[in-house]
């Protein structure tokens, strides 16, 4: 063969390898043990291939360990506790307040039913587009899923948008019965909304009031989500609660707790809010500064004083060892209750 065709060959080869890697790719099965927990990501650009990727720390937040929530609890356990069981259940929205636990509440429902079978994949708005792909992967499969959307809203004109509201309910193709979507949002209905839509409402003879398309079309993605759960700020006494535990949680003894409320009211008035998170932010500062230090000696650099790290203390260690004890325990974190350590 001649040799200036070959070469014309391996160069046509490799230009096709590379139009290849930016067509888009369907999602492939990861290892359905690795993990409860996976992340669909795209890496390469708009058009790279979607990847299932398992979590390897799973956030270990229990129902017992979220405060003040209780009908919001009973309401999503309700929910997916049916699901799990192969009966009846809705794709569920939860909305309201910031820092009160709807995120958790979702992560403490997962390791409820992780042993029965249910698992989580989590997607961000932007890959929505790809949602119809994911549901043809799972069909299928023995586990149950739920696809988490966390903190959710969209602006005006965004792909994903359209593609959620054919997977919950609308798409000639029907979703298995073994995948929901939960999502979570400050905003009730995921969408801006401005004064300039109130003129759009229509005024009848006999006083009724009908809302413009403009309003229908922003409320009829909220509510294609079968079960709507709303979350509301915290009260004084309640945001003292879950702070009371929080400090349990970092190892705060019980007079330094009662000694913290006056201190933990300001952070939370600072903060313009009583939420679980500022609870939790507030306990974090707290253990830290009122606990002994616990940093290891730094090295600092020779011959010069450029760039060169704060001196801290050395830590002591135990006569006959290296001082490389056996770890604390970290305790993993949620929020509007008590991490599970």
């Amino acid at each position: 063969m001649n040799p200036a065709f070959e070469h014309l060959l391996v160069r046509a080869e490799s230009l096709l390898s590379r139009l290849e890697a930016l067509l888009p790719h369907a999602a492939t099965s990861p290892d359905w043990q690795a993990s409860i927990a996976f992340r669909y990501r795209k890496r390469g650009g708009l058009h790279a291939a979607g990847v299932l990727e398992p979590v390897r720390h799973v956030a270990g937040i229990r129902l017992a360990d979220l405060l003040e929530v209780d009908v919001q609890k009973e309401r999503l356990l309700r929910n997916t506790q049916q699901f799990v069981a192969g009966q009846g259940a809705n794709n569920a929205l939860l909305t309201g307040a910031r820092g009160t636990g709807k995120s958790s509440l979702v992560k403490a429902v997962l390791n409820e039913f992780a042993p029965q079978g249910l698992r989580l994949i989590e997607v961000d708005k932007a890959d929505l587009v790809d949602l119809p792909d994911l549901i043809d992967l799972v069909d299928g499969r023995p586990e149950r899923f739920i696809v988490f959307c966390d903190d959710l809203s969209f602006d005006e004109g965004e792909p994903g948008y359209k593609a959620l509201k054919s997977a919950l309910d609308g798409s000639v193709a029907a979703a298995g019965d073994n995948l929901l979507i939960y999502a979570t949002s400050n905003r009730r209905h995921l969408l801006p909304e401005y004064m300039k839509e109130n003129l759009s409402y229509q005024h009848t003879e006999d006083g009724e009031v009908h809302p413009g398309e403009v309003v229908e079309e922003k409320i009829s993605l909220s509510e294609r989500f079968g079960l709507w759960v709303s979350f509301y700020p915290f009260t004084q006494a309640e945001y003292l609660a879950i702070v009371a535990q929080w400090l349990r949680a970092f190892g705060v003894a019980e007079d330094a707790i009662t000694a913290a409320r006056q201190e933990s009211l300001v952070w939370a008035l600072e903060r313009g809010s009583r939420s679980g998170r500022v609870a939790q932010q507030f306990a974090r500062d707290y253990s830290g500064r009122n606990e002994a230090p616990k940093l290891p000696a730094v090295a600092t650099p020779r011959g010069g004083s450029f760039g060169e790290a704060p001196r801290l203390p050395a830590v002591a260690t135990p006569q006959g060892g290296s001082g490389s004890g056996p770890a604390e325990p970290v305790a993993r974190q949620g929020l509007g209750g008590v991490p599970h350590a």
